[in-house]
């Protein structure tokens, strides 16, 4: 049994947990994610249109995206009951908890549509606003991307860390369109110009997780995003952050969860990202 220790605050006592219970957060998060990748792997390329409906104009959701997200939230619950639970397919949650998981079960909903193999589930926690517990899973080709905050990042079980390259001049970079506010494109493809001029090459992969999870594993030297949700990014950042790279959102800060803009790296790629990203984003 967990063991607790408790610190009294204003409204509530908050429950301290030690390394055991980081432990089974993991264990959790990744018995959910692997019992979801059964369904998205069992639909994938055989999805009927009755199974497609547009949230918004060029923003799809299908039947899996859902069945996967009450499969996760379900096993969650079980274990543990008094959490609350922010997912990409559910009304918020109101919640005085200060443990809070998050969830995209299907993030990169449109490659699964088309059959493109770019799609993976995420799953972090939060205790107290802060990132405790990441996990995102990879179903096609069953890579586990994992973090506990102060213990490292690791893919299968084997540590990770972010690139070798400190510069943009040697780094691969990653990137998604923002196709929910397309009247920020100017500037945006005026960043990615003046990015493009100066890395190695970009990528625009449809999932932000996966970018994340490859920028911790050093596939990327950076990556940047304008505009997404909490669950697109909460346990990639963990992963980059334990892999040794730097997550900021276009001001420098550490508000991207609240702002949805991520710059995320190595050091010098971070730097130089953020140097060119400011000189369009200055908000």
């Amino acid at each position: 049994m967990a063991i607790f220790t408790y610190d009294k605050i204003p409204e509530y006592y908050i429950m301290k947990p030690n390394t055991n219970d980081f432990k089974k957060y993991l264990e959790v998060a990744q018995a959910a994610a692997l019992q979801a990748g059964v369904v998205l792997k069992k639909h994938f390329r055989k999805l009927a249109p009755s199974m497609i409906n547009e949230k918004a104009q060029h923003d799809f959701v299908t039947h899996v995206d859902r069945q996967s997200e009450d499969i996760i939230k379900d096993h969650i619950r079980r274990n543990f009951r008094d959490h609350a639970i922010l997912a990409e397919e559910s009304s918020a949650e109101k919640s005085t908890s200060p443990y809070q998981w998050i969830i995209d079960p299907l993030d990169g909903t449109l490659n699964y549509i088309h059959g493109l193999p770019g799609f993976a589930i995420s799953i972090a926690l939060q205790i107290q606003g802060d990132l405790t517990v990441g996990l995102i899973y990879e179903p096609l080709r069953e890579h586990i991307y994992s973090a506990i905050k102060g213990n490292g990042a690791f893919k299968n079980d084997k540590r990770i860390c972010v690139s070798s390259s400190n510069n943009l001049s040697t780094a691969l970079i990653a990137t998604g369109f923002p196709f929910r506010i397309k009247d920020i494109i100017d500037p945006y493809l005026k960043v990615f110009k003046d990015l493009f001029m100066q890395a190695t090459g970009i990528r625009r992969c449809g999932s932000a997780c996966l970018d994340l999870a490859y920028t911790a594993e050093g596939i990327f030297g950076g990556f940047f995003e304008y505009g997404l949700s909490p669950w697109d990014i909460a346990a990639g950042a963990l992963l980059v952050q334990e892999a040794g790279g730097i997550v900021t959102d276009f001001k420098g800060s550490g508000e991207y969860m609240k702002t949805g803009n991520v710059i995320a790296g190595t050091k010098g790629v971070h730097h130089e990202m953020l140097r060119i990203i400011q000189k369009t984003f200055q908000h």
